[in-house]
């Protein structure tokens, strides 16, 4: 009896056969000798216990039991085929839905630069994920993840897509009111908006000398209401600096204590080794790469 790996053993080759009705063609067809595709459809007729073809030295032509034998494998043959050709061509072309984790921080960097994506690639579709929790790839089926931080040791692929910088920045307006402070020790004598972490703590800001702990008016857990409500003049905060980057070069937010100021978290882009061959998962990635450089 035919085992369940040896399912298919002869059958692609039979069902070119029937299709063509020359083993000549067939072989053609399938890349292979001549030889092989007789070999393979004799050994399936063993298998079975019955004879497909009737062979002659002009034609082939099926018997009865292979004409049946046919009208049964032919959708089967084709059906796999088709599931061939799509995945080949999803590693040729992006396509499909391209699942995406990624945390609130970097939302509003990522979800804009999609329209062009978009439209460079219409059989994509993107299905975002946004979360500070740390998903898992594999066990959630994610194409690709974006991460901050310090990456744990695994298989996962990693792309480097950006270095970061903490700025300590505030409005023009602020800043002409109250003197820019020349060393962290100036702090205290500012209203420092601060970040309130998951953890429910607020973020200490960070300096060459190490932490410093500050004080002041406001306390958001949203990275974008706190550079909403720096460039107001409400006071002074610190962020990373692609947060703020368009602000300091419009000049509606200025960078203060530069010279004290440290190397922010490393943003990645994670994949597994099997998604991200995928042609879909390259280019969201290389999309990445452009929007963060």
């Amino acid at each position: 009896m035919t085992s369940r790996v040896d399912l298919f053993a002869g059958v692609v080759p039979f069902v070119r056969t029937a299709e063509h009705r020359s083993f000549g063609r067939a072989a053609a067809s399938l890349g292979i000798t001549t030889a092989a595709v007789s070999k393979a459809v004799r050994r399936l007729e063993e298998d079975l216990g019955v004879k497909l073809l009737e062979r002659s030295s002009r034609v082939v032509t099926l018997t009865r039991e292979g004409a049946e034998f046919f009208d049964r494998c032919r959708p089967a043959v084709l059906g796999v085929q088709g599931a061939r050709d799509a995945v080949e061509a999803s590693r040729r072309e992006p396509r499909g839905e391209l699942a995406v984790t990624l945390p609130y921080i970097l939302a509003p960097f990522v979800v804009p630069g999609l329209a062009p994506l978009a439209h460079q690639f219409p059989k994509l579709r993107f299905r975002l994920h946004v979360t500070d929790r740390i998903a898992r790839l594999a066990e959630e089926s994610y194409d690709v993840a974006i991460r901050m931080g310090e990456l744990p040791p695994s298989t996962h692929v990693a792309r480097l897509l950006r270095t970061t910088r903490w700025v300590t920045v505030g409005a023009p307006s602020y800043l002409a009111r109250r003197a820019a402070p020349r060393t962290p020790d100036d702090l205290a004598g500012h209203d420092c908006l601060r970040f309130l972490a998951p953890s429910g703590r607020p973020r200490d800001w960070s300096y060459a000398g190490g932490e410093r702990t500050v004080t002041g008016t406001l306390l958001v857990d949203h990275g974008a209401e706190l550079v909403s409500a720096a460039r107001a003049g409400l006071g002074l905060c610190q962020v990373l600096d692609f947060m703020v980057h368009d602000a300091l070069r419009e000049g509606t937010l200025v960078e203060v204590l530069a010279a004290h100021a440290v190397a922010g978290p490393r943003i990645h882009a994670l994949s597994t080794a099997s998604r991200g061959r995928s042609a879909s998962a390259r280019a969201f990635i290389q999309f990445l790469v452009d929007a963060f450089r």
